[in-house]
């Protein structure tokens, strides 16, 4: 009876954030594979951890020029599917992977508050590892105003973690400080960084937005922004555990 109820609320959700274009085809079907995982092993208190992530997030992205970013496939697994892998641990493991799904999310609400916010009103980012100037957007970049943001986002997860008896609230919201410093890390060291011979200027897509091949510049070429949101995820899912059971 959960698994079928869990199937029928992931199915609204999806259907009601692909009608509004918060996710695509591809992203719809990928959260309600990972919506039917939570809330069928982890209830409504995991749904509430999961809506403290995505409400906020898609809200977020609707700031500045009213348009909602439409996230695919990979981008929903990138951010939901760690903790889809601990939600369903849990029912066996208990609370180190309760903590550890709740981490995950925390991760991804301190990356993506920490990048919406840090875009549109932090000023001069700098580099997380040089500490040098970089554009606006960079993987890696920081601000101030990010920062604080990022600060925000891991803890409006994990007081709704607390609240719903989830984890701690000091565990998640470290996971998910420790998760996001992982994603600005790697953002600035192994992630690929092109550049477009057209445009004159840097991207991180294998086509520039004029539609230009882009040229390696720096990083892994394999390694691109969905591919660091999933360690950052997994990062804050492993500290979150890590700090539940000791």
């Amino acid at each position: 009876m959960q698994i079928a109820l869990g199937a029928a609320l992931a199915a609204v959700v999806a259907l009601v954030a692909f009608r509004t274009r918060a996710l695509s085809r591809g992203g719809a079907a990928a959260a309600f594979g990972i919506g039917t995982a939570i809330f069928a092993t982890a209830g409504w208190p995991g749904a509430a951890a999961l809506f403290a992530f995505f409400v906020p997030s898609a809200l977020l992205s609707r700031i500045g020029n009213g348009a909602a970013q439409t996230r695919n496939g990979w981008q929903v697994f990138a951010n939901g599917g760690v903790a889809a892998i601990c939600a369903l641990l849990a029912v066996r493991g208990g609370a180190p992977f309760a903590a550890g799904f709740a981490g995950a999310f925390a991760a991804a609400s301190a990356d993506t508050w920490g990048t919406e916010i840090g875009i549109r009103w932090g000023r001069a980012p700098i580099s997380i590892l040089t500490f040098r100037r970089v554009d606006i957007g960079r993987s890696g970049g920081i601000t101030l105003v990010g920062s604080l943001a990022t600060l925000g986002g891991a803890f409006c997860v994990a007081v709704v973690a607390a609240l719903v008896h989830l984890a701690p609230l000091w565990t998640v919201a470290l996971g998910g400080v420790a998760g996001a410093m992982a994603d600005s890390i790697l953002g600035a060291s192994i992630q690929a960084l092109r550049w477009c011979p057209n445009c004159a200027r840097e991207c991180e897509t294998r086509r520039h937005e004029c539609g230009t091949p882009a040229i390696m510049r720096r990083g892994l070429s394999w390694i691109e922004n969905d591919a660091v949101n999933f360690a950052a995820t997994l990062c804050g899912a492993g500290v979150a555990a890590l700090l539940a059971i000791s």
